[in-house]
């Protein structure tokens, strides 16, 4: 079973490009970040010709994540379901084969101490109390996505430039770790314990060529997955070419 997560930075936008990925990669279920469009306006049509079924939980102009996969996934779930009033659209879990799986984009933070870092440190919290409340460590489940934090320093082109700043503060990072000690394995780190590989690279400054980048992407898993874990990677030729997203495809391979 491949499993992977993309933010595509407006799904319509990349379309040709998802449609070329999903044909060329042929995961079996792909998680995906920042659609950019409403429901309605996602393309079911496209994506089911090249042959996923779609789980959609949209927001116009901003956010929202969708869960495709080969099967079509069942018992579908937006958002937290906490009670908290917040509109936006970060999260969509559903099952697929047997694996509960969630597909998560993480609030950025914008500038350390701001409102929107302190929602971000809020938000991680929220997202731990629902994994404690709706999942066992013991069930198969996945949890794929753009987390807007580098877990450590490997993770980034230059760590003292980076160092606290957004994305790599250490509040940040404590909020990630506090939700993976729910009993989630970092699929690829667990693979390539010591090599530096990056998922989103800025358009500006010549950052991809230069691979100047931060690995915020990853692909967390139960250990009935983790142990089953075969192969991660970061799909970096989806990054290159005209008008990509500045993220690129991240994926775990689980044998049977």
């Amino acid at each position: 079973m491949k499993i992977a997560a993309w933010n595509v930075n407006s799904v319509r936008a990349r379309l040709d490009r998802l449609v070329d990925w999903l044909k060329s990669a042929q995961p079996d279920v792909v998680c995906l970040q920042e659609l950019k469009c409403a429901d309605a306006e996602f393309p079911r049509e496209a994506v089911r010709e090249a042959g996923y079924h779609a789980a959609v939980h949209g927001q116009k102009t901003y956010n929202g994540v969708a869960i495709l996969a080969k099967t079509e996934p069942t018992d579908v779930v937006c958002g937290l379901s906490d009670g908290v009033d917040d509109s936006h659209a970060r999260l969509i879990a559903a099952t697929v084969n047997g694996v509960r799986v969630l597909s998560v984009y993480a609030p950025n933070g914008q500038e350390v101490d701001s409102p929107a870092y302190q929602y971000k440190l809020e938000w991680y919290a929220r997202l731990r109390r629902y994994l404690d409340a709706r999942h066992k460590p013991g069930e198969p489940l996945v949890l794929c996505g753009d987390w807007n934090v580098a877990p450590e320093d490997i993770d980034t082109y230059d760590p003292a430039l980076w160092e606290g700043q957004t994305l790599c503060t250490q509040k940040e990072r404590k909020a990630l770790a506090h939700l993976c000690a729910f009993g989630l394995t970092d699929t690829f780190r667990s693979l390539h314990p010591t090599e530096q590989r990056f998922s989103w690279w800025d358009y500006r400054m010549l950052a991809f060529p230069k691979n100047k980048g931060l690995r915020i992407d990853h692909i967390f898993a139960t250990e009935p997955l983790a142990k089953r874990l075969v192969a991660a990677d970061v799909d970096r030729e989806a990054r290159k070419g005209k008008q990509p997203s500045d993220h690129a495809p991240v994926w775990a391979e689980f044998k049977d």
